[in-house]
């Protein structure tokens, strides 16, 4: 393509054959919070039967001791993916205290006025246990712990080796042909990356399912919304409220000048963030009247983690590497998509339609020309985020790209167009018509606002009287599909080997010595290194 993302038609080359696909893994995290039977979030600890969350492979927190995260590992389909997906949930439906539930949306709805009351992930004894909770006090203090309650879905895909052999074999840069294979897919991955960012609007568009928030979600917030029924906010055109300011957002990390355009800009940019102070975050202090530490440290992220992006590279750290170094060691190993709302017609929050979809547009954006995004196009990138989060339902909208305003239904339709020959491509590698009827069914969706995800949300929500009541009819609808869902007796066996594996790891952990956790935080607050300023030691 001559453009990125934009103006010719993606023309298959005759080398891209079926089998340099087969060998693609994807894995899925979902996450979810625990209702009470009085419509409240949960204020119980992790459920004893779904084992430590701190070591669990597959079931485990996010933010919340009540916010569970369900992780499947890469898995060669997609239905075995969801299939692995929906065991993990059916098993811990099994586990759950008496009267709780799923909730099914991305954005919550049973949040009291106390902050307070959204209890922090606890994960145990140990300083890394200690670390997390930690962190996500930190998260609390700086950006309020309501936003940390929202849910989404991280779809992670990585392609084979064959295919980057392939793709530097027919490079016409002699500089690119003489990388070694581990930069090159760095390479190509991070021109995935760059083009993911370009179709936010499209995914935002055909996957976004939140354009309607609880009122107690925006308590002491200021915010455009309007009423819609007692005790819902919307906007009238709304498809993404999760991927807007009410969000994660951050405006401390809009000027860290992190960049997707090469694997060492982006590693600079994430160690500058780390070991820059931020003012608004020294104000908050590092420990508390008793000296006990409130925050990691009052850098701009006190983790990598804290990066709110719409997709990463990802490497699978080994021993105690940090993700950076992971990356730097190893180079790129698949990609995480992050720009995901939960599906709330799926009892697992993602479908196989939209499984598909992503999977096609992370290739497309993979075989697509894909130069450096410049300020000015992720200035335009922002602006139509913003415009598709809130009135991307709009029949005449129009979105802006270097060439000037498209209208956006036609920009769509076009990519999809495009995209086709490659679900054909992907359906024939894994025998199967999943990826050709995904794109159908977007093509549907793009001709008709109305067959949206979020235009469905809506029409329902004012249907059952809000936000609360909708939701609670998926929830309720939920727990009696799991009720009466079939574990077979080597899944579960899998999953309570898996609970009674992550108890022993803890315990393990628990039980070796270990330095004081003041001393196992100074590496975390010490800036000396790099600013010469003095060290911040917890009493």
């Amino acid at each position: 393509m001559s453009e990125p993302l934009n103006a010719s038609t993606l023309q298959l080359p005759t080398w891209l054959q079926p089998s340099l696909l087969q060998g693609m893994l994807r894995g899925i995290e979902r996450e979810s919070l625990r209702m009470q039977a009085n419509g409240f979030l949960s204020q119980q600890p992790h459920p004893d039967g779904l084992g430590a969350a701190l070591t669990h492979p597959y079931i485990t927190t996010d933010y919340s001791e009540a916010l569970l995260e369900f992780i499947t590992p890469p898995k060669r389909s997609i239905p075995e993916a969801l299939d692995f997906l929906q065991d993990l949930h059916a098993f811990t439906y099994r586990q759950l205290p008496e009267g709780e539930s799923l909730w099914s949306l991305s954005m919550p709805c049973m949040l009291d006025r106390e902050e307070d009351n959204i209890p922090l992930a606890q994960y145990g004894s140990s300083n890394i246990g200690k670390f997390k909770t930690l962190y996500r006090h930190g998260l609390g203090i700086r950006y309020g712990r309501r936003m940390q309650t929202i849910s989404g879905v991280h779809y992670n895909v990585s392609f084979p080796d064959q295919l980057f052999e392939q793709l530097q074999q027919q490079e016409n840069d002699s500089a690119l042909k003489q990388l070694s294979l581990q930069d090159y897919r760095s390479h190509r991955y991070f021109g995935l990356i760059r083009n993911f960012i370009r179709s936010i609007p499209m995914v935002m568009y055909l996957l976004g399912a939140s354009p309607t928030v609880c009122r107690c979600f925006v308590t002491g917030r200021e915010h455009n919304l309007q009423p819609l029924i007692a005790g819902t906010l919307y906007l009238p055109e709304a498809t993404a409220l999760r991927m807007g300011r009410l969000g994660y957002q951050n405006s401390a990390q809009r000027a860290l000048g992190i960049h997707y355009n090469d694997l060492p800009g982006y590693l600079q940019g994430m160690r500058n963030a780390i070991y820059t102070p931020y003012p608004a975050f020294q104000a908050l202090g590092l420990d508390d009247a008793h000296g006990n530490p409130i925050q990691i440290n009052d850098h701009i992220l006190q983790i990598e983690n804290e990066y709110y992006s719409l997709i990463r590279p990802k490497q699978p750290p080994q021993g105690n590497e940090t993700p950076s170094q992971a990356l730097e060691a190893r180079g790129v190993a698949y990609v995480e998509l992050r720009a995901v709302d939960v599906n709330p017609y799926s009892p697992i929050g993602i479908s196989t339609d939209s499984a598909a979809f992503l999977e096609v547009l992370a290739l497309y954006c993979l075989m697509s020309d894909s130069p450096d995004i410049s300020e000015q196009e992720q200035d335009l990138i922002d602006q139509n985020q913003a415009n598709i989060v809130n009135t991307g339902r709009s029949r005449d909208l129009s979105i802006e790209m270097p060439n000037g305003p498209v209208n956006f239904h036609d920009w769509i339709a076009q990519h999809l167009h495009r995209m086709q020959d490659l679900a054909v491509l992907l359906d024939e590698a894994h025998h199967t018509n999943l990826y050709t009827a995904a794109i159908e069914l977007m093509q549907q969706r793009c001709d008709d606002v109305d067959q949206t995800l979020s235009a469905q949300m809506l029409k329902q929500t004012t249907t059952f009287g809000g936000t609360w009541n909708f939701g609670a009819h998926l929830a309720e609808q939920y727990k009696s599909f799991y009720a009466s869902h079939h574990l077979d007796q080597a899944s579960l066996q899998h999953l309570e080997q898996a609970v009674q594996d992550s108890r022993q790891q803890q315990q393990l952990l628990e039980s070796q010595p270990q330095p004081n956790f003041c001393e196992y935080l100074r590496p975390y607050r010490n800036l000396s290194h790099h600013y010469g300023a003095e060290n911040k030691q917890c009493s």
